[in-house]
């Protein structure tokens, strides 16, 4: 069993080093005086005085005895240098001032003196701090038993870590290469440990010397450069993991047991979009602005960007009561001088919405509300229509008649040549507003000169990370049940998007929009589920179909396995914003529209089924279910 070193006194070190400080300046003086006894011990006794008052003073200001000597490092090294440097000028001061014509303190025995006591001080320090290391190697184990370590990135913070994991008391890691690119090259090194470049290559060099761990120290790097380095590590069979920030280290210290494992989201997020438009800030600042929605997922985060361009009031709108009362409490404690009310309400209830109006005359309104689950839909069309045909079509027309300066409506990209019941729903009231709007500033004005002032504009785009009922949170559910991890097809895939990218660019599009347009989001690439799935799996360090089984369910009833954000007969414009478009999207006559969406209300009200998905169908000629319980429903062309 290893002996338990304790941690010298500081006063037994400031003693130590008293007594070198003089022994030192004894050796300078004799070196100077080439040995000569007789000549050396004139004025001994005053030196030695002056030296260790001096040093003693010193030592005590700026506290060099208090560092513990195992753990000595630059900044201790640095101190000392510094004391030795300001006793040296105090020696030449006396040597004036005082002792005058009598030459103890010569500059040359000072100058000799400053770099014979520098180098002792400071390398009996280290010779300790050494040992101590290799003490510690020996009774521990040594190297060969720790877990070998590499560090992304060669910078003070990667410095910091390594130092940490590597003399953490009874630690089972050791840092042995940093990976970064900037600093990377051949024979270069950081306290010893070598510097590796990003490639798949130096990598796959990691893993043939030992390497079974890659730590990142920071998370901001290239979303890119990310997906590349754990891609290749995955490839390599080198975890993957991070350090928590600083202010989540238990008690300002960190360990092993806090390593986090690198999220899935970090490596599906895209680089942050930067968006500095003044409009956005001109058109909200002190506005009246409704949510619907508000405590889900898309239409929280709205109200948390709202909130940044300071509106005169926002209006939280939703009927789940427990997700109102908590997001409304949150926004209470971050936003304590925001005047925010919460209003419980279904958007289905016209007169509960009227009052609303009433109330509140909001002037703008950011319509999220919408139920969503593609399965939850296809069981229960009929609610699918109260909620996103009947919802919508209550808070446009109430929008109109309380002179709503712009109505958003947040849609999505299964709207889009709909193979389900919810894609369908979305796509019937982006119909509703778009021949309404219409209605409204051109047939309206032309029957009767009368014209309304409400912009209706349509923002659409795919899945969000993070959102409710999201894959990814069900993959980690499935990973801690032990799995299996269930995907529906193999080749089924979807496109991704971060919830606050989401919501500032249905903030730039709901600003741009001059009425009438559908915005389009540029998604990115799309991402491969069964992909996803194996990449969560290798992320918790576990291997698919060994560790954590992936199990292929069938695609649901409705459900794609591609999902578009314009069908075969729309294009798209640009707009001064790269990643929105607009898509050209045909056009409706609102009398007939209206008479139809009212069926199809009234139908979905009787709660029937075959019924109410053939009106659907009616309404959105390229809807074809893929449920095989509605595909026998045909509408007669």
């Amino acid at each position: 069993m290893a002996l338990k070193i304790r941690i010298l006194p500081r006063w037994l070190v400031f003693l130590l080093d008293l007594f070198l400080v003089c022994f030192c300046l004894f050796l300078s003086r004799s070196l100077k005086l080439n040995f000569s006894w007789p000549h050396i011990v004139v004025g001994l006794r005053s030196m030695t005085a002056v030296v260790l008052l001096l040093n003693a003073a010193l030592f005590y200001i700026f506290k060099s005895y208090a560092g513990i000597v195992r753990y000595t490092n630059i900044e201790d090294t640095s101190r000392l240098v510094m004391v030795n440097a300001i006793s040296s000028f105090f020696y030449l001061a006396v040597n004036i001032f005082i002792y005058h014509s009598q030459n103890f303190f010569t500059l040359q025995v000072v100058t000799i003196n400053f770099f014979i006591s520098s180098f002792v001080i400071i390398s009996y320090r280290l010779a300790v701090r050494y040992c101590f290391q290799f003490y510690k190697l020996y009774t521990e184990g040594g190297r060969k038993d720790k877990k070998k370590v590499a560090v992304y990135n060669a910078s003070a913070n990667g410095l910091h870590i390594k130092n940490v994991m590597n003399n953490l008391p009874n630690g089972d890691m050791q840092v042995v290469a940093f990976i970064d690119d900037t600093l990377s090259g051949s024979g270069k090194l950081l306290e010893g440990v070598p510097i590796y470049n990003t490639t798949a290559a130096s990598i796959e060099k990691l893993k043939n010397e030992g390497v079974e761990l890659l730590i990142f120290v920071t998370k901001n790097i290239e979303k890119e450069k990310l997906n590349i380095i754990v891609d290749a590590c995955l490839a390599s069979n080198i975890r993957i993991q991070q350090v928590p920030t600083m202010r989540d280290w238990l008690n300002g210290k960190l360990d092993t047991q806090q390593l986090q494992n690198i999220n899935i989201e970090d490596l599906l997020e895209r680089e942050v979009i930067k968006i500095h438009n003044e409009a956005i800030y001109t058109e909200l600042k002190g506005k009246r602005i409704l949510v619907t929605g508000a405590a889900g997922s898309i239409g929280s985060e709205l109200v948390r960007q709202l909130l940044n361009y300071r509106p005169g009031l926002i209006i939280l709108c939703d009927q789940a009561e427990t997700p109102m009362h908590e997001f409304f409490l949150e926004v209470q404690e971050k936003y304590k001088n925001a005047n925010v009310k919460a209003y419980l309400g279904d958007i289905t209830d016209r007169q509960r919405m009227e009052h609303l109006f009433e109330v509140f005359n909001p002037q703008i309104v950011f319509h999220a509300a919408a139920y969503k689950h593609v399965p939850l839909m296809e069981d229960n069309p009929s609610i699918a229509v109260l909620n996103n045909v009947l919802g919508t079509k209550n808070l446009a027309e109430l929008s109109v008649a309380y002179d709503v300066e712009k109505f958003v409506m947040v849609s999505t990209d299964k709207a889009v040549n709909p193979t389900n019941v919810m894609g369908a729903s979305k796509r019937i009231a982006e119909i509703f507003t778009q021949s309404f709007y219409n209605y409204l500033t051109n047939d309206l004005e032309q029957k009767d000169g009368g014209h309304s002032t409400t912009k209706f504009v349509t923002t659409r785009f795919g899945n969000v990370l993070g959102s409710n009922g999201s894959v990814i949170p069900r993959f980690k559910k499935q990973l801690e049940a032990g799995g299996p991890i269930t995907v529906t097809h193999p080749d089924i895939t979807r496109y991704f998007m971060t919830i606050p990218e989401a919501c500032i660019l249905v903030l730039e599009a709901g600003v741009m929009g001059k009425g009438g347009e559908i915005f389009v989001f540029d998604m990115g690439a799309p991402v491969k589920i069964a992909d996803l799935a194996k990449k969560v799996i290798r992320l918790a360090g576990k291997e698919p179909d060994v560790d954590i089984r992936i199990v292929y369910t069938g695609l649901r009833p409705g459900e794609k396995l591609y999902e578009e954000l314009l069908n075969n007969a729309e294009n798209t414009r640009q707009t001064y914003h790269e990643k929105i478009l607009i898509a050209d999207v045909r056009q409706y006559n609102f009398d007939d529209i209206s008479k139809r969406v009212d069926k199809l209300i009234n139908t979905a009200r009787q709660h029937y089924t075959m019924e109410t998905v053939y009106l659907m169908k009616d309404l959105v000629p390229e809807f074809v279910s893929n449920n095989v319980n509605y595909e026998k429903v045909n509408v007669e062309k």
